[in-house]
């Protein structure tokens, strides 16, 4: 795997991607995350769990103000009335990465002026508007594969080939926003783990994760505590946590060089000890049989 931009500045953290995996914690201001069921809702907790994530080590925190999932559309006014007063929080109290979990580009840059240093579009550019907010901005983009409307139902996926299909849609997408004006360097992907995918899907695409970082662009794998980790081990959400670490472990072993994670501390640990292992980091302290 062969990044064409693996040095990245965003806000005021730099990173190498060729030797280094970020870890990005998840605040959802949402009252029906599917997850935290809405324990962050409330402004206090959300700005108390991104400025957390940060001490323990998080790199990156992703704010949300509507879930992914079918439901209720979230009026822009509300979604922006949930997310930016987060961004603004803690972009003053904190260096860590924040990037703001939406599709909408009026949504996006409000929050850009307020201090989130990336886009985390889970939709795919489905707002035409979007690439150029980011574009006219320093922030980055993140484009996910999903193949539904905003929070609509997408019974039934089919893919004659999910791994070919999901790297052709990104490249795409990515075609879109470098024609929008958004350098590659400032580009992440994301394979969507989940979204508008069921669980043989999903295990198919993180087995062959490795033809979705080929396309050269950082990879974020979003697969923290999903359903096809439940599914496979049958077992509630309570209890995904050493299913979510292998995945993301799996990914990056095939490239990611971003995890989205719900627990922090375990997710920072785990990829501080996969970097020591490929290489990347030198051991904290190193005298045993010195």
């Amino acid at each position: 795997m062969r990044l064409r931009h693996p040095v990245r500045t965003l806000g005021r953290r730099r990173f190498d991607f060729d030797r280094q995996v970020a870890v990005m914690a998840i605040v959802n201001r949402t009252p029906d995350s599917f997850f935290d069921q809405g324990a962050t809702f409330a402004l206090d907790r959300a700005v108390d769990a991104a400025l957390a994530a940060a001490e323990a080590g998080a790199d990156w925190v992703d704010i949300g103000g509507a879930k992914f999932a079918p439901g209720p559309e979230i009026p822009a006014a509300e979604e922006l009335d949930r997310v930016l007063p987060v961004v603004e929080a803690v972009s003053a109290r904190s260096d860590v990465v924040i990037s703001v979990d939406t599709f909408r580009a009026e949504v996006a840059a409000a929050c850009i002026a307020a201090g989130a240093h990336v886009v985390n579009d889970t939709t795919g550019l489905s707002d035409p508007e979007l690439a150029g907010v980011v574009a006219a901005s320093g922030a980055s983009l993140v484009i996910t594969h999903s193949l539904a409307a905003p929070r609509t139902p997408y019974p039934h996926p089919h893919y004659d080939d999910i791994a070919a299909e999901v790297r052709a849609y990104l490249e795409l997408r990515v075609e879109r926003a470098v024609a929008a004006g958004v350098g590659q360097d400032r580009l992440f992907i994301d394979p969507g783990h989940d979204l508008n995918k069921n669980t043989v899907q999903s295990l198919e695409l993180t087995r062959r994760m490795a033809e979705i970082t080929a396309i050269g662009l950082p990879t974020l794998a979003a697969v923290s505590n999903k359903d096809f980790i439940g599914e496979t081990l049958g077992v509630p959400k309570s209890e995904r946590l050493e299913g979510s670490i292998v995945a993301a472990t799996a990914c990056v072993m095939l490239g990611a060089r971003v995890v989205r994670m719900h627990d922090v501390r375990a997710a920072v640990a785990s990829m501080r000890m996969l970097e020591g292992i490929l290489g990347f980091r030198d051991p904290v302290l190193a005298v045993h049989n010195v």
